[in-house]
């Protein structure tokens, strides 16, 4: 249940603008660019702006990670005071890039953050730091911000603390299971390879030996990380089932019902790549984990991750955005790269890190920059008047898809056939949750009902 919903402090209406991921990696030049500036005023001119932020502010300080989020994403810690002055207000931190240089490098962006006073949420130097919200206060009213990833390495998630031993700094984890439902005759040959292997005999000894537990559910099957269980009766179509982590769901919740007393709104940020049976469709657990945290009092939950555009579902007339995709795509331009990266993309090491990501997508010929949908996006801008949502401007961005690689990654608002063309996909990803969007020209906005 929703606890009680505080009007804003004032009765003036209030503007939340709401971007996807924030890669940014040199001057932004907002307030001075003429093609970038249009897209800004709005960001600036709303009482409170969101950005995922997918690099590390670190200067490029700490350990490379071996595991990284896919490339490692240090930066300069001017980037922070960009988006600052490009009118951000509240910052999501929890990404599978928030250790891509390790724990030293976390507490080198922990640091930037706090010395510029930012409001933030994600990472910390525990499990209670990270799970913690942020509170943004403007004078027509306060969002809580609380911010978890589900796509992150191993060992990359903040510990708590115990009364002998400090937690470890990380981010806040919302981790999940995932079941591959089979046929009972793959079952059997599962099995029966597991045991001719030895894979059987030697899962059974970790359990006898104390370093491992057999499943809560005794009709999974386990072999190796991967668990197999029978199709229920009825179904024979293979599939896979993903179920967030009921601890992680619970200690999330916490701190929304905590916020939910102490601001005006409650926002919850998700970093999942995770996806359903296309990269437009979100992984089971998502929408299940989205709408309990409305039930348990946020108002909103952004999603991020996949950068790209997924769609709008309106649950009990709460927003969920399951990816807002990307807002500044600029991870072509990282100045630095381990040599882990170099190993792992089987580059030369004479490369320079801009020949290196030339090689890994074959000369623009593959990843993201052979894909259009990757390039743009929208932005909703939220107006409550009160406690209730009066409406959802959808504005239609792009990052310049085909444009030089230094110029490319810069969002500006999208024109004319290419606006319709972004919000008519838009409104197809959203229909499947039941969600209209009205579309005039160029400009759209969603139907409340």
């Amino acid at each position: 249940m929703n606890g009680p919903a505080y009007p804003p402090s004032t009765s003036s209406p209030f503007h939340l603008l709401l971007t996807g991921d924030s890669i940014l990696q040199r001057r932004l030049l907002s307030d001075a660019d003429p093609v970038l500036r249009p897209l800004f005023e709005r960001v600036r001119a709303a009482d409170v702006a969101f950005t995922n932020l997918e690099v590390l502010a670190n200067d490029y300080r700490g350990d490379p990670a071996l595991e990284s989020g896919g490339s490692h994403f240090g930066a300069p810690a001017w980037v922070l005071d960009e988006l600052r002055v490009a009118g951000f207000d509240l910052f999501a931190t929890a990404t599978n890039h928030s250790l891509d240089y390790g724990v030293s490098g976390l507490l080198h962006t922990l640091e930037a953050l706090e010395g510029r006073g930012l409001s933030f949420a994600g990472i910390g130097r525990n499990l209670e730091d990270a799970r913690r919200p942020c509170y943004h206060t403007h004078p027509n009213g306060t969002v809580a911000l609380i911010s978890c990833a589900s796509s992150f390495a191993k060992g990359q998630e903040a510990s708590a603390q115990r009364p002998d031993l400090p937690g470890r700094p990380g981010l806040n984890p919302l981790r999940f299971e995932t079941v591959h439902e089979v046929t009972e005759a793959q079952l059997a040959s599962l099995r029966e390879m597991a045991e001719q292997l030895g894979l059987e005999a030697e899962r059974l000894q970790r359990i006898k030996m104390g370093f491992a537990f057999p499943p809560a559910d005794p009709a999974l099957f386990p072999l190796g990380d991967l668990r197999f269980r029978a199709l229920p009766a009825g179904s024979n179509r293979p599939a896979v089932r993903t179920t967030a982590n009921r601890k992680d769901v619970e200690g999330i919740l916490r701190w929304v019902r905590e916020a939910r007393g102490l601001a005006d709104l409650v926002v919850v940020s998700l970093h999942a790549h995770e996806q359903g049976e296309s990269k437009e469709v979100p992984a089971e657990f998502i929408p299940a984990f989205a709408r309990e945290m409305i039930d348990g009092g946020a108002d909103l939950v952004i999603g991020h991750g996949p950068h790209l555009l997924r769609g709008l579902e309106l649950y009990k007339g709460k927003p969920i955005f399951y990816s807002l995709g990307n807002f500044i795509g600029q991870n072509e331009l990282v100045a630095k790269m381990p040599s882990d990266a170099y190993d792992r993309f089987r580059a030369d090491p004479d490369l320079t890190p801009g020949q290196v990501y030339q090689k890994r997508t074959n000369n623009d010929q593959g990843g993201f920059p052979a894909d259009r949908r990757f390039w743009e996006s929208v932005v909703p801008v939220l107006s409550w008047q009160g406690n209730a949502l009066k409406g959802i401007e959808l504005i239609p961005i792009s990052l310049g898809w085909k444009e030089a690689r230094h110029r490319r990654g810069r969002p500006r608002l999208a024109k004319g056939d290419q606006a319709r063309s972004i919000l008519d996909r838009f409104a197809a990803l959203s229909k499947p949750f039941g969600t209209t969007i009205v579309l005039e020209g160029t400009s759209a906005c969603v139907a409340l009902g």
